[in-house]
């Protein structure tokens, strides 16, 4: 228990913007590209199947938000396929209960949380969530899991506590507490809110074009820098998630997490 006290005391002291302003700027001097190969060795990541060479990237920054080789994320076309968004680790996924409540790793959160008591949180009564971890050996970018219109936008400041087990388990609501950045998309079967939430040593989340009004399934849509989490919350309906999804599941960009209605497929 004493650990675990000091690792929640350091992470406090750790968790404002400025502290990670001030990494990320290290990240994106060209001193940091010498820690590429450390980094990409670390944390197992392939470096094949980045879009560029190893050498071609002139900081740990540029390293952490590279694109892919075309080809490596096929996107599933289904029209009734919820997709991922990212590639991740799931750390909660399950029903939205009567409350408006999610349960992730032992804490709970309402959806007006979350959306930080935004006017749309009560359509999600009675629907659905998943929490999509990215580590930091995962590809950071952020793709459109539906074909949909942009309808709303909404930046929420907060802190940088991380959101891996640690953060999730033992610190107070880092999901609702950290910095957001919301997007909402209407689509075929209705609303869905995607949750972009900022981490320990996430200097910004980014969208790939702010002027984007819609997007095709798989379409890029924003990146990370340094690793994160994005929560996908999906109204009551038809809609059903794959049976073989749990916690600890690995997810890839593009991959089918769910479908709605007469679309599904076992």
């Amino acid at each position: 228990m004493a650990i675990q006290r000091l690792f929640h005391a350091l992470t406090e002291l750790t968790s404002h913007k400025w502290s990670s302003k001030l990494i990320g700027a290290f990240t994106k001097t060209r001193a940091s590209r010498w820690l590429l190969p450390w980094y990409s060795r670390t944390y197992g990541i392939r470096t094949e199947d980045a879009e560029k060479p190893l050498k071609a990237y002139q900081s740990l920054n540029a390293f952490f938000i590279r694109r892919l080789k075309d080809g490596l994320r096929p996107i599933n076309q289904n029209s009734a396929a919820l997709v991922s968004p990212v590639d991740a680790t799931i750390t909660g996924i399950g029903q939205i209960d009567a409350k408006r409540t999610i349960h992730v790793k032992g804490q709970n959160y309402t959806t007006d949380e979350l959306l930080g008591f935004d006017a749309t949180f009560n359509r999600y009564n009675g629907g659905f969530f998943i929490v999509l971890y990215l580590s930091p050996s995962d590809y950071h970018r952020v793709h459109s899991p539906v074909t949909g219109t942009i309808i709303a936008k909404n930046h929420i400041l907060g802190r940088t506590y991380p959101v891996n087990e640690f953060g999730l388990k033992h610190m107070s609501k880092v999901l609702s507490r950290n910095e957001r950045l919301i997007t909402y998309m209407g689509h075929l079967y209705g609303i869905l809110s995607l949750v972009k939430v900022g981490a320990m040593n996430v200097s910004s989340i980014k969208y790939t074009n702010s002027l984007a009004t819609h997007l095709n399934k798989g379409d890029e849509l924003a990146y990370f820098e340094f690793g994160s989490t994005v929560v996908l919350l999906i109204e009551n309906g038809a809609f059903e998630f794959l049976q073989e999804l749990c916690i600890g599941t690995q997810v890839r960009v593009g991959e089918p997490l769910g479908y709605w209605g007469a679309g599904f497929q076992k």
